[in-house]
């Protein structure tokens, strides 16, 4: 009778988790190629529109999953609002920094922050939530730790380094405050789009009243694709906060991996940027770091259900 229950408790997060992640991973990864569509608006004025078409696409999904009692719920209890406005500002942080770093052509320096986030994810889990690793994990950690290194030494300018500190820290506390929120991720994204709303109002008027006007409305391909940002930016935030609350974090912090290294294929392949050789070592050690960790966790359910 007792036998039966770890396995559940060892393998049921990280199954339900696992196919939001994969999604919200596959999205982030392959996203600098929708940005490349968009390069002809301004960085700051994308994020202002990126806001503005998020919240009601947000809106008609909650409409949808008659989720309003929930979103009420949130709005009403001050210590989730403050937890959302913190998150807020850190995705819209992410954001600005992620769309700025692409459109002027650090692509690796965005693939070096998003190679940084799972081991602040690691270290989160451990020290914040109280999560434990087992040596394996910890040997991959270390692994994944030395890679990074070598990442960071290949940084040719002060500008590459602050782009992916920038991106690990504020989704790494993002993602800690989202999983801690007893807020639902649909909910939770809708206030935290409507909290940024004013700000992203004042951008897109700015720039309406600039000399070159306004990028929406200019275009019809190109306001398409401003509309668009608001699937892009919805769809994976909300898998990434349903599998935030489905799985431990610092599992969840590995998986991340899978988007940085999409995102090195086509600053390789497809923007073609130089690799160095210390950058190629890394992405070798990485996987090294990844293939220990997963295979720690399959040991783990085998055992489990054994």
């Amino acid at each position: 009778m007792s036998t039966p229950a770890p396995s559940s408790a060892a393998s049921g997060p990280i199954a339900s988790g696992l196919a939001p992640a994969l999604g919200a991973y596959l999205i982030w990864g392959f996203l600098p190629l929708y940005l490349m569509l968009v390069r002809s608006v301004p960085a700051f004025e994308f994020v202002g529109w990126r806001i503005i078409w998020t919240l009601p696409l947000c809106l008609l999904i909650v409409a949808y999953r008659r989720q309003f009692p929930e979103l009420l719920a949130a709005l009403k209890s001050p210590r989730s609002l403050l937890a959302l406005l913190a998150s807020a500002v850190l995705i819209g942080i992410n954001w600005f920094v992620y769309i700025w770093a692409i459109l002027n052509g650090e692509v690796y320096a965005t693939s070096i922050g998003y190679y940084l986030n799972p081991l602040l994810n690691v270290l989160l889990g451990t020290l914040v939530l109280g999560e434990r690793l087992s040596r394996r994990q910890w040997v991959a950690v270390a692994i994944a730790a030395v890679a990074v290194a070598l990442l960071a030494t290949g940084a040719e300018t002060m500008t590459s380094l602050w782009i992916s500190l920038s991106l690990g820290f504020s989704f790494g506390i993002y993602g800690l405050v989202r999983k801690q929120v007893a807020v639902g991720s649909l909910p939770g994204l809708t206030i935290e789009s409507a909290i940024l709303l004013p700000v992203a109002a004042a951008i897109a008027g700015w720039y309406a009243l600039t000399p070159q006007g306004s990028s929406f409305g200019q275009d019809g391909w190109i306001s398409a694709l401003i509309v668009f940002s608001g699937v892009v930016t919805a769809i994976p935030l909300l898998l990434f906060a349903l599998a935030a609350r489905r799985m431990d974090y610092s599992t969840l912090g590995f998986l991340q991996y899978i988007a940085p290294t999409i995102v090195f294929f086509l600053g390789l392949f497809v923007f073609e940027q130089p690799l160095a050789p210390a950058k190629l070592g890394s992405f070798v050690l990485i996987w090294v770091a990844v293939g220990i960790f997963v295979w720690d966790l399959w040991a783990k359910k085998r055992a489990a259900s054994a």
